[in-house]
Parts: structure tokens; C-alpha cells; sequence
């Protein structure tokens, strides 16, 4: 399927999709004004796990019994919520929201990589592998110079930002190796209950016993994390899936930076500098290069 012959519901989709993502970088920094990181990142997987709970008593979807899986599915929501959703969090009590979501574009660029490794079907072909330096390059620069070679705080928080990328691109390889054949909302609701189970504890022995006093806008960040930015987003990227296809969906990864740096600017008044900018349309130029099809259709052409 093309971009030009997706259907309305696809686009309406995949909007949605990045809409709820692009303003969960706005839910964290408002979250991490009253909440400590590892109990914000508890409340997120807590209440994504608890809706498709929901979602699965109520449409009785089959879950695995095998042990094996539900192990696998702890170790995919370690890799997939856990890590990621911490370092995103840390990284954002020092840089700006919207530059959160510009680094955490380079996910697709370690998938690519860390697939080419552990499959033999995913071969680094000569546009991926310019569409990787090409990424790459656009990280450097959005990241700055300065924040190669030092290592302040605000360095370590971009770096937490491209850990959170390579998490990502560990748990789609692992989610190939262990989870063909089962159920993908099976597979979410298995996922968000393993990072359930490992925030939860994790949360209280970090940060203490969990406060229940919190402003409405910090209840609101926490639940929209939770419930739109796990859970609901989760049964809108398989829908992506099936009306747009795997390709179309990788469109998404353009889509979040924009809207994150837009809702930064209006609710946080953030502002980042002209590098950041530039490092994000080069990494969009090298996302493209790796995705392949527009060239394919230049040469067509």
C-alpha cells in the first residue's frame, strides 16, 4: 500500500496515533513537576495495564498460558516500557520536551542496525546504511558539539534520550524472535503487566511510598500516559498496522517530533535552538533514505 492510495481511515489513524505520542512528551514534563520519575513511569504502565485488562475481560481475547511466553512478555515490557519510558522521563527533567522527541526519532535508525544483526533477512543495504550516517549525523548535530565532549548534566539527559531509542529497537527484535503467532493485544496487555510488575517495586523502593494528593493536572498527565499513550495507543498502532501497512506506518516517526515541539511551545512556552531543527530535518532526510520507497519511486520516475 502507497501513500497515495491509503485510505481516509488509515491517515485518520495514523494521526491519531501521532497526536497521542507527540503530546506524551508534554505529559511527562507536566507529570514530572509533582512526580518523581519512577513513580510517574509506575502510574503510565500501571494504568495502560489496567485498561487492557479492561479490553481483554470484556471482548474475552485469549491470553497465553505457557509460561515461556509470560516470561518473554516481561522481559518485552523490561525493554519496551520499562527502560525506555524511564530514561525518557529522567532525561526530560533537564532538556525541553520537544527535543526529547526529536532524539527519540532515531529508534527506526537502531532498528535497522540491531536487525541487520541478529537476522539474516534484514541485510544493511547501501540505502539504509546512508540513511543510518545520514541519522546519525543529524543527532550530532542536534545534540551539539558541546555535548559530545562534556558530560553535564543536560548531556547525560540527551544520551538517556538515545538510550531510550536503542531499548526500543532491542524490543523489536526480541518481539520477532519470541512472539510470532500471538494475539497483539494478548501480546500489550502481557507487555504492561511484566513493566507493571518491575516499575511498581522498583517505584517504591526508589522514590518511596506513592503520594495520592496530587494536583488534577498531574492525575491528568499521569492517566493520559497511562490510558492514551500505552493503551489506547497500542489497539491504534495494530489498527495502523492493518489499514496502512508496516511501511506507512513508519510515517508516524516524522510525525511525533512536530507536534511534540508544538505542544512544548504552547503549554510550556519552550523554545529550542536552530540546530535542533536542523539535526531533525537531517534525521528525517536519513529515516526517508532508510525507508527506501521514495527513491524507488524517483527512479521509477
Amino acid at each position: 500500500m502507497t501513500q497515495q492510495n491509503m485510505s481516509s481511515a488509515a491517515w485518520l489513524t495514523l494521526g491519531a496515533l501521532a497526536m497521542i505520542w507527540g503530546a506524551s512528551f508534554l505529559a511527562f514534563a507536566l507529570g514530572l513537576n509533582e512526580l518523581p520519575v519512577f513513580t510517574l513511569v509506575a502510574h503510565r504502565v500501571f494504568w495502560g495495564a489496567l485498561t487492557l485488562w479492561i479490553f481483554v475481560l470484556l471482548f474475552r481475547i485469549a491470553l497465553p498460558r505457557d509460561p515461556k511466553i509470560w516470561a518473554a512478555l516481561l522481559i518485552m515490557g523490561l525493554l519496551n516500557n520499562a527502560i525506555p519510558f524511564s530514561l525518557i522521563a529522567w532525561g526530560q527533567v533537564s532538556i525541553e520536551s520537544g527535543l526529547a522527541s526529536i532524539l527519540n526519532g532515531t529508534t527506526a535508525m537502531f532498528a535497522v542496525i540491531l536487525a541487520a544483526i541478529a537476522f539474516v533477512d534484514e541485510k544493511l543495504t547501501p540505502n539504509k546504511i546512508a540513511g543510518v550516517l545520514v541519522a546519525f549525523l543529524g543527532v550530532v548535530i542536534t545534540m551539539g558539539w558541546d555535548s559530545l565532549l562534556t558530560f553535564d548534566i543536560r548531556s547525560l539527559a540527551q544520551w538517556a534520550i538515545i538510550g531510550a531509542s536503542l531499548s526500543y529497537g532491542l524490543a523489536a527484535v526480541w518481539a520477532r524472535l519470541t512472539f510470532k503467532g500471538l494475539d497483539p493485544i494478548a501480546a500489550s496487555t502481557g507487555m504492561l503487566t511484566g513493566s507493571t510488575l518491575i516499575m511498581l517495586p522498583l517505584a517504591w523502593i526508589i522514590d518511596g511510598s506513592p503520594r495520592f494528593d496530587l494536583l488534577p493536572l498531574t492525575w491528568g498527565a499521569a492517566l493520559f500516559l497511562g490510558i492514551f499513550a500505552s493503551a489506547i495507543s497500542y489497539l491504534l498502532y495494530y489498527r495502523a498496522l492493518n489499514l496502512a501497512g508496516s511501511g506507512n506506518l513508519s510515517l508516524v516517526t516524522l510525525m511525533i517530533p512536530p507536534l511534540a515541539v508544538f505542544w512544548g511551545w504552547l503549554v510550556l512556552g519552550e523554545t529550542l535552538r536552530l540546530n535542533a531543527f536542523i539535526g531533525f530535518g537531517i534525521i528525517a532526510i536519513g529515516l526517508i533514505l532508510i525507508d527506501g520507497r521514495m527513491l524507488k519511486r524517483l527512479k521509477s520516475r
